[in-house]
């Protein structure tokens, strides 16, 4: 009870406009029955004691300093996992704004459908969270920092910095220190994870991301031959087309374990594998010759899935070398806990209410997710005090093993426990609002969603430009 009833102190002192209305605010989120609808509904539960009004005035013009939460939530206990260590999954969800045109900042985001050639791409805010992921079957992540991606971000430049701030966090707050074993951090397909490993190749991070499977990873060259007509060494070994398996060497790690849900898993990995860079996209800018960024590939297979007899395999690039068949399956096992991030997102939008309120300015849906992240965490904090207030109709569960929707249903009890730092309300009159009949004569600006940047692509076109400019 005392760390939670800490973090509230803490958390109310990170705002520092209309800061009694988003505290109470957020305890609306945590106290209210079943899912939330609209912030309007908040205000007429018990924990929320100011009026509507007021709740949309804080929204709008509220403001809770990111820096000050970013700390606060790297200096809360963290679960570990992957033999003890800290193990840090990022991901992108969209906050679809399809019906707004006066809202600016928008991009198209990717948004899978259910059948073959379904995918959309609709106006939305794209966040990246960060969060730290626990060991076996669960939907508990504890969310350290999230970024809004913006229409001249490059995604792959703003997760580098991003993961930078947070591991630089951790280490100050005591999470890591020297000797500890390195952070792993998981990533889908849709991160450049070479980019990323060797961005951050200064940090004690080890980074493990998936592949496509139409991709081609190189041999390391080996030692340098004699040879009489001489010439530069060769750079590259020979080719693993990942769809070809004509073209895969003998492994230098394989291991087979049994799964409970996934029957047999089969883990295969060559050592030393590098990726063919480019001049072109983020290393336009490189100085020198292009590095050769060696890791370890792994392709996992299993047996089957839900709803799928024959499942595809998995490619997985860790850019730690030299591993034992114990280290293949720690990595790829931790890499399929990434997955509880989504199950995260999904509660955000769902449960707590992410994308219910219907605002226009960017960064007032950055103070709202702010919020909604302050919300989890004292739910993750709260999880060993909760009770189980399971319907009748429902399993009971396990002890320690509640899930984050059953938490929130004993909140409201444990509220009364602990520190409420929000002062009561003054009495006050409504304003006179927007006399009847006037019409608005100055209607909002409408914005063009989409990239406001053109990305460079050719080594030639990057070299005419850098000529214009000097």
């Amino acid at each position: 009870m005392g760390v939670l009833s800490h973090f509230r102190v803490e958390f109310y002192d990170c705002l520092y406009k209309r800061a009694d209305v988003l505290f109470e605010l957020t305890d609306a989120v945590l106290c209210s029955d079943g899912p939330v609808t609209s912030l309007v509904e908040l205000t007429l539960t018990a924990e929320h004691r100011r009026g509507h009004g007021a709740t949309y005035d804080a929204v709008n013009h509220g403001w809770l300093e990111p820096r000050r939460l970013r700390r606060l939530l790297a200096s809360t206990p963290l679960p570990r996992a992957a033999a003890g260590r800290i193990v840090l999954a990022v991901d992108v969800s969209n906050w679809l704004r399809p019906d707004a045109p006066t809202s600016p900042e928008l991009l198209f985001c990717h948004v899978y459908g259910r059948g073959r050639s379904a995918d959309q791409f609709i106006p939305g805010w794209p966040y990246s969270f960060v969060a730290a992921l626990e060991t076996g079957r669960t939907s508990w992540t504890a969310v350290l920092d999230v970024i809004r991606l913006g229409p001249c971000d490059d995604a792959t430049a703003v997760t580098a910095t991003q993961l930078r701030e947070v591991v630089t966090r951790l280490v100050h707050a005591g999470q890591w220190r020297p000797g500890d074993a390195d952070i792993l951090v998981v990533m889908d397909t849709g991160y450049d994870v070479t980019r990323l490993a060797y961005v951050l190749a200064d940090l004690p991070v080890e980074l493990v991301g998936r592949l496509r499977s139409d991709r081609v990873m190189l041999r390391d060259a080996g030692p340098r031959r004699s040879t009489p007509r001489g010439g530069q060494p060769r750079k590259h070994g020979g080719v693993l087309t990942f769809s070809k398996p004509e073209s895969w060497h003998t492994p230098d790690q394989a291991t087979t374990c049994d799964t409970t849900h996934y029957g047999t898993a089969e883990a295969l990995a060559w050592d030393r594998m590098h990726p063919r860079l480019q001049a072109r996209g983020p290393w336009l800018d490189h100085c020198g010759e292009l590095p050769s960024i060696h890791g370890t590939l792994m392709r996992l297979k299993v047996e089957h899935l839900p709803g799928d007899r024959d499942p595809k395999p998995v490619w997985l690039w860790s850019s730690h070398t030299g591993m034992t068949g114990e280290d293949v399956d720690l990595r790829w096992q931790a890499f399929l806990r990434r997955f509880d991030l989504e199950h995260t997102c999904r509660l955000f939008k769902q449960t707590l209410g992410w994308t219910v309120p219907k605002v226009r300015d960017p960064h007032t849906a950055d103070l709202w997710t702010r919020l909604i992240i302050a919300a989890h965490t004292q739910l993750r904090l709260a999880r060993p005090l909760a009770e189980d207030l399971r319907r009748p109709w429902e399993r009971p569960a396990e002890p320690r093993r509640l899930t984050p929707a059953r938490v929130r249903r004993g909140f409201r009890h444990l509220r009364v426990k602990t520190a409420r730092p929000a002062d009561v309300p003054r009495p006050s009159k409504p304003g006179p609002g927007r006399p009847p009949g006037s019409k608005n004569h100055r209607p909002a600006p409408r914005h063009e969603p989409g990239k406001t940047v053109k990305r460079i692509e050719t080594l030639t076109e990057h070299v005419r430009l850098k000529q214009q400019r000097g």
